[in-house]
């Protein structure tokens, strides 16, 4: 969804309120897709601070179901996003980017919320997330969730630099 700025620059402390959606259901990344199961219209207050100032505050509730990085079953993981962008509409997109203020989510005069709440997940994203703290995960060998039972395979794990010996023990089995 847009919403032009043009409004809230015109006047020094304007204020906008703007309960936005946000579009997908999916959230794209480069490690994968992921599933919306929820989510809250995003409330945004726009306030102009004088001087082409722009001060951004919003917030979201939406849950996303990412896999346990241990047995690959989806968890729906909650996020609650309470954020504030403080955007200086003097400067250009190149000084914005030089002064390593990326704003993706403005284009012009207008403000892309899909954008904005798109990169406040990804820095809110969580670096691991497990189905439950004692999660056992799945097998090696045959890719069973070990949280549903145990498997039949073996997993006697050797140590690799007692690999020459185990292979003199291997020798000695077949003669």
């Amino acid at each position: 969804m847009q919403i032009a700025l043009n409004d809230v620059l015109k006047d020094d402390g304007k204020i906008l309120r703007v309960d936005a959606d946000f579009g997908p259901d999916t959230f794209e990344m480069k490690l994968g897709k992921y599933p919306i199961t929820r989510k809250t219209p995003v409330s945004l207050v726009l306030t102009n601070k004088g001087k082409r100032n722009l001060l951004i505050q919003g917030r979201m509730d939406l849950t996303i179901l990412i896999p346990c990085g241990r047995c690959l079953e989806e968890v729906p993981v909650e996020f609650e996003l309470d954020f504030e962008k403080k955007i200086d509409m003097n400067l250009t997109e190149e000084e914005r980017r030089e002064a390593l203020d990326e704003c993706a989510y403005i284009h012009g005069y207008d403000l892309d919320v899909d954008e904005l709440v798109y990169s406040e997940i990804l820095v809110n994203w969580p670096l691991r997330v497990l189905c439950k703290e004692d999660c056992k995960g799945i097998c090696s060998i045959c890719g069973k969730n070990l949280n549903h039972g145990t498997c039949d395979c073996d997993h006697t794990d050797l140590d690799p630099r007692m690999a020459q010996i185990r292979d003199i023990f291997n020798k000695f089995k077949e003669v």
